[in-house]
């Protein structure tokens, strides 16, 4: 065991947010790309992954389905981030200094009344931490950065101001995998199942295998199609249902599903988080 959470970006990431808050007694390990997340943990230089599967304002996050049915990992826990955005620029720079602010993409249009407001240009960065990294090692009295408070921690730069986004729901969801399954926890809430599978080329393949969970009472609380290899024919579909393998409905309602498929693959049982019911 390394006792180690790896997660892509800079350190002071959304995603190493998400590992200090899920797993606080674990290092964090900073890689370059959602592969080499995968890649760490395969080779045992880190014991979990953390990868962010979702965004509540821009949906799933790309190519990540994709990954995860080829990672040989399994996801064994979810995690919620709330986006918080920190107006973050060197120590001693007051906000009537600042003309520009740099961060990823995503987080520019979140923050552009608060922007417009104090007549500050937004700048597209790769990485927000990263942004972050380069503002302290640049020296720029003229600059800012949008990121997570805890990357203005880590490279030293003094928070302006917190929680600029135009919307408080923005939320992104995690999921935590690791090199083998565990089907024995019980939450204290409820579990949640995840898997993917390809129907079969039959009329209303999908219609009959969504079937099963309906005539069993399953919820199933998402559902995204994605094409295999660039096919317009091989369609596989993502699903997360409420529920253990184990419990009779839940098991009534794959084995149907199984009957309609070319083939099916459990990606994790795990509890599900609390964010779930707020």
């Amino acid at each position: 065991m390394t006792n180690r959470i790896a997660f892509q970006g800079d350190p002071g990431a959304y995603s190493h947010q998400a590992c200090t808050k899920a797993r606080p007694g674990m290092e964090a390990l900073p890689c370059q790309s959602f592969e080499d997340v995968i890649a760490a943990v395969r080779t045992g230089e880190a014991d979990l992954a953390m990868l962010p599967i979702e965004n509540s304002t821009y949906g799933r996050v790309a190519d990540i389905h994709r990954l995860l049915p080829e990672s040989g990992l399994h996801i064994v826990d979810e995690a919620f981030v709330r986006v918080r955005i920190s107006l973050m620029a060197l120590p001693g720079v007051s906000i009537d200094e600042i003309d520009t602010v740099r961060a990823h993409l995503v987080l520019l249009p979140q923050s552009a009344n608060y922007l417009k407001l104090h007549g500050i240009t937004g700048i597209s960065a790769a990485d927000s931490a990263g942004a972050a990294r380069e503002l302290a090692e640049s020296g720029a009295r003229n600059e800012g950065v949008l990121a997570a408070s805890l990357a203005a921690e880590i490279y030293g730069l003094e928070v302006l101001a917190r929680d600029i986004e135009d919307h408080g729901h923005n939320t992104t969801r995690f999921v935590i995998m690791s090199r083998e399954p565990d089907y024995t926890r019980r939450g204290e809430l409820e579990m949640m199942t995840t898997f993917v599978f390809e129907v079969r080329n039959i009329p209303a393949a999908l219609y009959k295998a969504m079937g099963g969970f309906a005539t069993n009472g399953v919820n199933m609380t998402k559902l995204e199609s994605y094409m295999v290899d660039g096919s317009f024919t091989a369609t596989r579909f993502y699903a997360d249902i409420e529920g253990h393998p184990e419990d009779p409905p839940v098991r009534r309602a794959l084995e149907e599903l199984e009957y309609f498929t070319n083939s099916m693959t459990v990606l994790g049982v795990y509890p599900a988080a609390e964010p779930r019911h707020l």
